[in-house]
C-alpha cells in the first residue's frame, strides 16, 4: 500500500498553496468518512465544501435521514468515496475554517481529482454551494430524488 500525500492547514487558516505533507495510510486509515460529504483526517474534523450528501443516520433521528431512501443513498454515497480515496494521493487544496460543529470545511483532491466534484458526476453527493457560512441555494432533498428506470 502506498503512503498518501495530506496538505495538514491550521484550522482557522486559509491556503492558496497546497501543501502536500506524507502519512501512513496503511493498516489504520488516515481518513474516515462519516458519510459521503464528513469525516475525519488524521483525527481532525472536516466537510467537503460545497457539496450535500444523503444522511447515513436513522430515519428521524436529529441529523439524520429524512427518509428510509435517503439513507440507503448516504450508505452508497459513502461508500463511493471510501473507494475513491482508498491509496490515493489527498490533497487539501483549500480550508475555509470551522463550520458550527467545529469541522474543517476543505476542498480535497484524490490523485489530483476533487473529490466533491466527482461525487457529484457521479450522482452520490448534490451541489450546496455556500459564501462563508451562507447557504446560496436549499439543500438537496434526497428524499425527491427518485431511482433511474434501468435501460
Amino acid at each position: 500500500m502506498k503512503p498518501a500525500l495530506l496538505l495538514l492547514l491550521v484550522p482557522l487558516a486559509t491556503c492558496s498553496e497546497p501543501i502536500a505533507v506524507q502519512i501512513n495510510t496503511s493498516s489504520e486509515s488516515s481518513i474516515y468518512w462519516s458519510d459521503g460529504d464528513s469525516g475525519r483526517i488524521d483525527g481532525v474534523k472536516f466537510r467537503l465544501a460545497n457539496v450535500d450528501a444523503p444522511e447515513t443516520g436513522g430515519v428521524g433521528a436529529i441529523g439524520g435521514a429524512k427518509c428510509e431512501f435517503e439513507r440507503e443513498l448516504g450508505f452508497e454515497a459513502k461508500a463511493f468515496m471510501v473507494e475513491l480515496t482508498r491509496d490515493a494521493e489527498l490533497v487539501i487544496t483549500n480550508n475555509s475554517g470551522p463550520d458550527r460543529y467545529e469541522r474543517n470545511v476543505v476542498t480535497l483532491t484524490a490523485n489530483g481529482q476533487d473529490v466533491g466534484e466527482a461525487g457529484i458526476a457521479a450522482g452520490h453527493l448534490g451541489p450546496w454551494p455556500h459564501r462563508g457560512r451562507r447557504a446560496l441555494a436549499k439543500k438537496p432533498d434526497w428524499c425527491a430524488r427518485t431511482l433511474s428506470a434501468p435501460e
